[in-house]
């Protein structure tokens, strides 16, 4: 097999040379002291399957260096009989090649304990290669269904396996808090849990009668940066506002529009309750803000923004009130008002804010960058107006919908989005300009966990498309799907080694099936119909 064969995401130039690299007890591995921390994670990825320490001497050498004349994220890869080369224009760099290095190996190099009887060879060739988009992503919703820290490490392991390098970890929803504001411990003690976990689609799926819960203290999300950051991940976190917020009312009942008690929310879909537009409200989710700001050295903080309901502000006398004290003319206009004081905010502490297409309706905040889901419009709006997008489109990249028309889909959920689905994957909308296309910043898929309530769920939501999601958004040029599906035949074998559960190409595992609980099943032209509905209040003018 050919070098080429076995890398994924598909790299910019492989060529073929003659002759392997082959590990053995005498080989070492050396590093610059800016590419140490690569060096480390190359050792220990070797040592565990190997049984090798790999601080030998007179051996064949693996060397780490960082090159600053390559792409940021580039990396050149060198492998010949006499030794190996990794160049990085960074140590992200460096690390996206030690990953190339690793597929290179046997399959079994991914697995944590020795494998005595494995050859370990790799062929000799010589890799160049950068990535096409800066933002390469994975929205994880980890408040609909707490995900254990071990779990999210896992997952951010996955991640650089696949040179995916941006983790949007949306911490909060109507249906569970999951970090710890010191200033506002209720957040937590009161939003981190709820009674029971509605059970399946609609208005009359049964609730689970189990109570859910959980959250990351301070110094878990800490762990979880510096752990991603090694990997070349930056964790981008989400604070909802001024909807999806029933978690934070349930604790704090004054940030409500009504006072009245709440409990955290217990079904799935979009709840009307939303914040109030007091001065003392928005001064609330400026000090958790802050507590975010010291956790998250991100330069992009979520602030939600999406499916916020105007009703309660339509009824209430003294939201109009405010609206008139304010000057501000519509409901739309009140909920840009509520974003564009924490965009003030994040913008004065150095950092930018980020939020989904909804924050378009009543006009865009100055420093916002997008997060177009509700197809390209609001990536379109958002570039010509001059803001930098990231697109998540729901029809193509939303993981958690159904992935065939299978019987035994479990809970069933929207359009069919298979992996040659995501392979075609463009961030870039047709119809920009070239000066608006550079407002592109990338693309990412989305993990809604309504439905997704374990680990393993997971796996089988998230595996394989995210494989082709991956190569979709590092590889420039033509695309070959033929191709590619050859080489994620190849990669499976080590998602195997890893232990993760995707889902096989001829449906679900018994196992991974949920008899019995409905789904919601759209046609693609249901679904378009709905969008184009829900952005006609932005859709730019052509």
């Amino acid at each position: 097999m050919s070098a080429a064969d076995r890398l994924l995401p598909r790299p910019l130039h492989v060529e073929d040379r003659s002759g392997e690299f082959v590990l053995d007890a005498t080989t070492s591995i050396a590093a610059d002291e800016a590419a140490a921390e690569q060096a480390a994670l190359l050792r220990a990825a070797l040592s565990a399957s190997t049984g090798w320490g790999f601080d030998g001497r007179g051996g064949r050498e693996i060397a780490l260096s960082v090159d600053p004349s390559l792409a940021a994220e580039g990396y050149r890869l060198s492998v010949a009989a006499e030794g190996v080369r990794i160049a990085g224009g960074s140590a992200s760099g460096v690390g996206n090649g030690v990953q190339a290095f690793l597929q290179l190996l046997p399959p079994q190099v991914y697995r944590r304990a020795t494998v005595p009887w494995v050859r370990w060879v790799a062929p000799a060739c010589e890799v160049a290669d950068e990535p096409a988009f800066r933002w390469r992503g994975v929205m994880l919703d980890v408040a609909r269904h707490f995900l254990p820290k071990h779990d999210v490490l896992r997952f951010v392991d996955l991640m650089a396996m696949h040179r995916l390098n941006v983790l949007h970890l949306h911490l909060t929803d109507d249906q569970g808090w999951r970090i710890q504001i010191n200033r506002y411990p209720r957040l937590t003690e009161v939003g981190a849990w709820r009674r029971e976990s509605q059970v399946g689609y609609g208005a009359d799926a049964p609730g689970d009668g189990r109570p859910h819960g959980g959250y990351y203290t301070q110094d878990d999300l800490r762990e979880i940066v510096a752990y991603a950051s090694a990997r070349g991940i930056t964790i981008v976190p989400e604070i909802e506002s001024p909807g999806h917020v029933q978690a934070a009312i349930a604790a704090y009942p004054e940030l409500g529009v009504t006072g009245e008690p709440l409990e955290v929310g217990t079904r799935w879909g979009i709840i009307p309750n939303v914040l109030n537009a007091e001065d003392s409200t928005v001064a609330f989710f400026r000090y958790v803000l802050d507590e975010v700001l010291e956790v998250f050295p991100s330069a992009f903080i979520g602030v939600g923004g999406d499916e916020c309901v105007k009703d309660q502000w339509r009824a209430d006398a003294r939201t109009q009130e405010r609206m008139r004290e304010l000057g501000v003319g519509s409901e739309d206009e009140l909920q840009s008002w509520f974003v564009r004081q924490l965009d003030e905010h994040l913008t004065a502490r150095g950092r930018r804010l980020f939020g989904w297409d909804e924050i378009l309706e009543g006009g865009l905040a100055p420093g916002a960058t997008v997060a177009s889901w509700r197809g390209s419009t609001g990536a379109v709006a958002a570039a010509r107006a001059g803001h930098d997008v990231v697109l998540c489109p729901d029809e193509t990249v939303y993981l958690n919908y159904r992935q065939s028309e299978h019987p035994e889909e479990p809970i069933p959920l929207v359009v069919v989005i298979t992996v040659r689905d995501v392979y075609a994957f463009d961030p870039v909308p047709a119809g920009l300009t070239e000066s608006e296309r550079a407002h592109v910043l990338g693309g990412q898929a989305n993990l809604w966990t309504e439905y997704i309530d374990s680990p393993r769920t997971l796996d089988y939501f998230a595996f394989p498309r995210l494989c082709a999601l991956a190569e979709a958004l590092w590889t420039a040029g033509d695309r070959d799907y033929d191709a590619f599906a050859s080489r994620l035949d190849a990669h499976l074998a080590r998602l195997d080694a890893l232990g993760v559960e995707y889902r096989r190409a001829d449906g679900p595992l018994p196992w991974q099936t949920r008899p019995g609980i409905p789904g919601r099943i759209d046609t693609r032209a249901a679904r378009a119909a709905t969008v184009a509905a829900l952005t006609a209040n932005i859709a730019p003018t052509p």
